[in-house]
């Protein structure tokens, strides 16, 4: 009897995680299921990508939306930011945009006799950086640290931006004339790349039929707002990853800087955004731990853009998709029986 009354004694010492953990993850499933259904609204036919733009949003990361003219890439960043109802910027670059365009300019105020600074373009939630190839490259370099550091620095001063923050970047990949390459040192300060596409037949019909007669857009209501993304996104950060996951993750890293078909493979903020975005996918199936085809899912939004081809490789016609899907193939998959 004393036994039996020790064990029940040490059960009611263990916590109940089943309304701890699983709650605030089924939170989480259900204001990203919201959001996503609100986009969809505006941007129909493509929930492969809203999601994607969102799960970005939520694992603290950049997007880069690279596709032709007309396929909705502005309205995307326009929609995401009014479903959160958070402050929105829009910079459209142009080779004579400045960097104080972006970070902002401190400017002499006769009335109080000393510089005030006005705040630029990147002090904003959500910053669409529209044709961010047009800029001259000290341009896009104004972007760094905030995309990194999440601060501005100006005049010597450093400027903390407010949280959630996120720069949706977009770029027309067909037009080269009068365009600056984006370097691959800021090409991999983007979590994902992001390719839209064309709206299937019966889609794009619908589209015609939703604002043929006004934008869908001009109703859209916010369903969430900014603290809410930032509870999201800290409730991610707490998704576990076991160690053999994150062993392989490395992995997949270390594969793509040896393999033969490629000159320059993914760097270790490659892993860590990778991780992240896992754990964003994990808690919006509702779990709490983070599972191989997590990884697998968004292993090539996040990985594809960092990669470089070897010119042989190019000329046989490969890609860097290619070249992932083939990793995650032969790649093995840890076990995870038994793992805390």
């Amino acid at each position: 009897m004393e036994s039996t009354e020790g064990l029940i004694g040490c059960l009611e010492e263990v916590p109940d995680l089943t309304t701890t953990v699983p709650t605030e993850i089924d939170q989480f499933a259900d204001r990203f299921a919201s959001i996503v259904a609100n986009i969809e609204t505006v941007i129909q036919g493509k929930r492969d990508v809203v999601e994607l733009v969102t799960m970005c949003l939520l694992a603290e990361g950049h997007a880069l939306i690279e596709d032709v003219p007309g396929v909705g890439k502005t309205l995307l960043a326009k929609s995401l930011a009014r479903s959160i109802d958070c402050r929105f910027h829009r910079v459209q670059f142009t080779p004579d945009l400045l960097p104080s365009d972006i970070t902002g300019v401190s400017i002499w105020d006769r009335t109080t006799g000393d510089f005030v600074f006005k705040p630029g373009a990147i002090f904003a939630n959500i910053v669409l950086g529209d044709e961010i190839n047009r800029a001259g490259p000290k341009t896009q370099a104004a972007l760094l640290e905030a995309m990194e550091e999440l601060q501005v620095t100006v005049d010597g001063i450093t400027r903390p931006l407010e949280p959630p923050f996120m720069v949706i970047a977009t770029q027309n990949p067909l037009e080269h004339e009068g365009t600056y390459p984006l370097p691959e040192s800021q090409l991999d300060r983007f979590m994902m790349r992001l390719v839209i596409g064309y709206p299937i037949h019966a889609k794009e019909l619908e589209v015609l039929q939703t604002h043929g007669v006004h934008s869908s857009f001009d109703t859209l209501e916010p369903v969430a707002t900014a603290a809410d993304v930032q509870s999201m996104a800290d409730t991610a950060r707490q998704v576990h990853v076991a160690p053999s996951l994150q062993g392989y993750i490395v992995d997949l890293m270390e594969e793509t800087r040896r393999h033969g078909e490629l000159l320059l493979g993914a760097s270790p903020r490659a892993a860590l955004h990778l991780q992240r975005v896992a754990r964003v996918r994990a808690a919006m199936q509702r779990r709490d731990f983070v599972t191989p085809d997590d990884i697998k899912a968004v292993a090539i939004p996040v990985l594809e853009h960092r990669m470089v081809l070897r010119p042989e490789a190019q000329m046989r016609g490969v890609t860097v998709a290619e070249v992932i899907d083939g990793i995650l193939h032969h790649l093995r998959v840890p076990g995870l029986r038994g793992e805390g």
